[in-house]
């Protein structure tokens, strides 16, 4: 493993001040989210004044521009108190990265001028007709996460009709797409993904005010997230607001104001594995304050006296911290060659990925069955920490196919997108 240089741990050590600042907010509101569904506006505000919205955007465009490292180990921490409140900063930082795609007017228009998310749906549910100028979009987007707190949504489409055409110079490479809670259905496009002859993706950037919400988000974990679904119908969205889904393979062009030198997918697999790795850290907190409290029923020691939970509680310990090793080395990677790192670098970062979700859910499934009934009161940390790690576990950029995928690379075959 890489050793952190001494600026990276000064910056990670001031950012994880900031989310001490806000941890008492965070647990305070955690119950009132997951009974609402949706993080509450304080929370929001809260999160929005130190920055963890814009810490993976560059500096040029309002951002803090942090390292991979610093923005895990925040949302980490923050995953420790609210996991939904890290699952929607992450996805703000993944879907931050398409300002390095954008042009400077329009990534300043987008994130310098607005304080609120930007955030929306990766999936490409809409369809999006080319028209002078620009585009007609309309369309349906499941699962965005924060939606109701942005101030932009982005919005993937799949370019029909007009004068359409495949761009020329899409790349080789392939990796992984990201952002909501579960994952896509098997038979769903990705962005960029879409075989050859087929129609290109797009995705094109709107503002709120735009679209229409439905509140349909009811799920088993990640209750506070708010991963709602939002329409846009028949809106034309200027060119310049909309970058071609096929570039998101690779890093963004060398320019001043980039932020950073590593493609879209690349990117956006931190951001939910670090999320999940900070539910299982929680878990593990939550299990040895339970084990050490609980006598079982006829039983005349606690929970933490006896052989085989001891085991467990060990075994869980390793695989959480060997995921938190497998994230760290694969953020030095990324950061040291995401500018040519190629197929190579994406199969590090999303079998870290994939690891880190299997790792986690493992971990936190030992510990709440090792808890026994203890771990079924409602409401508990343990409880919920096991609901919250099977839902994230659930995004693509953590599911178990990219074992395969990575596996056949390694075995000498092309690096796809999805089998």
């Amino acid at each position: 493993m890489t050793t952190l240089p001494q600026a990276h741990a000064e910056e990670t050590e001031q950012w994880l001040t900031r989310v001490e600042k806000v941890t008492g907010l965070l647990a305070e509101h955690r119950s009132r989210a997951e009974e609402d569904r949706a993080t509450s506006p304080e929370v929001i505000d809260a999160l929005r004044e130190q920055g963890f919205h814009r810490m993976w955007v560059s500096r040029a465009f309002g951002g803090a521009g942090v390292s991979l490292r610093t923005g895990s180990a925040v949302l980490q921490a923050i995953a420790r108190t609210d996991p939904s409140a890290a699952w929607q900063m992450g996805v703000q930082g993944a879907i931050g990265r398409i300002s390095d795609y954008l042009s400077d007017q329009a990534a300043c228009r987008i994130f310098c001028s607005s304080h609120g998310l930007v955030v929306g749906g990766i999936n490409p549910t809409g369809q999006a007709v080319p028209v002078p100028g620009g585009y007609r979009l309309r369309g349906r987007w499941s699962f965005a996460s924060g939606a109701t707190h942005a101030d932009w949504l982005v919005a993937s489409a799949v370019v029909t009709g007009g004068c359409a055409q495949r761009s020329t110079n899409t790349p080789a490479r392939r990796s992984t797409p990201a952002h909501a809670p579960p994952q896509v259905p098997a038979q769903a496009q990705v962005p960029g993904s879409a075989p050859t002859g087929s129609a290109p993706i797009r995705m094109l950037c709107v503002p709120r005010g735009a679209a229409t919400f439905t509140d349909d988000w009811h799920a088993l974990g990640l209750r506070g997230t708010g991963s709602g679904t939002f329409t846009v119908d028949n809106i034309v969205v200027p060119e310049s607001q909309t970058v071609d889904g096929s570039l998101l393979r690779r890093p963004p062009t060398a320019r001043k104001s980039r932020g950073y030198a590593i493609a879209y997918y690349d990117f956006a697999p931190f951001t939910t594995a670090s999320t999940v790795l900070g539910i299982a850290q929680d878990a593990l907190r939550a299990f040895r304050q339970l084990a050490l409290q609980t006598v079982p029923a006829r039983a005349t020691e606690t929970l933490a006296g006896g052989h085989t939970v001891q085991a467990t509680f060990a075994r869980a310990t390793a695989l959480v911290r060997a995921s938190r090793l497998m994230l760290e080395d694969a953020a030095d990677q990324a950061t040291e060659r995401g500018e040519n790192g190629g197929d190579e670098l994406s199969g590090v970062i999303r079998l870290a990925a994939a690891a880190v979700g299997e790792n986690c859910v493992q971990a936190v499934t030992m510990l709440h069955t090792a808890a026994g009934a203890s771990a079924l009161r409602s409401g508990g940390d343990l409880d919920r920490c096991f609901r919250d790690v099977h839902t994230a576990a659930r995004h693509i950029t953590l599911a178990a196919t990219n074992f395969e995928m990575v596996g056949a690379h390694l075995f000498g075959d092309t690096l796809l997108m999805r089998r």
